[in-house]
């Protein structure tokens, strides 16, 4: 698959995950620090509406999604599923890809960098929203393998990015050490008197 292919397979994804999330759960923590369901929602919401303007060579000055924002929820809307549907950028140009962004402690990259950044964080928040709904979520190997390779290369860890890395149990799956690699603990807690890894949380 190409880098518009993958992408397109995140957001479905990520979709499905969302559209699984009941009426009573948007409140709900997440695993993201001080981010409930709904704030989860709003920052993916921010990330395509980011994406759009900046694939159209335009600047993007909204801020209440970004990484340690308190309240990405104001983005979410009262209908996080159709305010993500009508936000998701299915389709980029070659034009669009190529078109440079400069970004904080990456430099200068091309669109399609921040198309591979995306797919990390549709990947990370499918699994964030999932398990704070009580689904089960099993994100696609080539999807674990693209944020896993992006992550280990490009993760900042500073509050309101990534959490420190979590060491995995033996035996994990890759998916389970991707994300522990991203702070995420997605494993059974260590049973009390039993040595385990630390916990933590992230916001992309």
């Amino acid at each position: 698959m190409d880098t518009m292919d993958l992408y397109r397979r995140a957001q479905g994804g990520f979709d499905a995950v969302l559209a699984a999330v009941r009426d009573d759960q948007w409140d709900t923590p997440s695993a993201c620090t001080e981010w409930s369901v709904r704030d989860v929602a709003g920052h993916v919401v921010w990330g395509q509406r980011q994406l759009r303007a900046w694939a159209g060579g335009q600047d993007y000055a909204e801020t209440a999604g970004a990484p340690g924002a308190p309240h990405p929820a104001v983005l979410a809307g009262t209908n996080p599923v159709e305010t993500w549907r009508a936000a998701a950028v299915a389709e980029l140009t070659e034009e669009e890809l190529r078109r440079p962004v400069s970004l904080p402690g990456l430099g200068e990259i091309p669109v399609a960098g921040i198309v591979t950044l995306l797919i990390t964080d549709l990947v990370a928040h499918s699994w964030d929203i999932g398990s704070a709904a009580g689904q089960d979520v099993r994100l696609p190997p080539e999807l674990v393998d693209v944020a896993f390779t992006w992550a280990r290369a490009n993760a900042v860890r500073r509050p309101g990015f990534f959490g420190p890395e979590l060491v995995p149990p033996g035996g994990a799956d890759e998916q389970t050490r991707m994300l522990a690699f991203l702070g995420r603990r997605a494993w059974a807690p260590v049973p009390a008197g039993v040595s385990g890894s630390r916990r933590g949380g992230s916001h992309r």
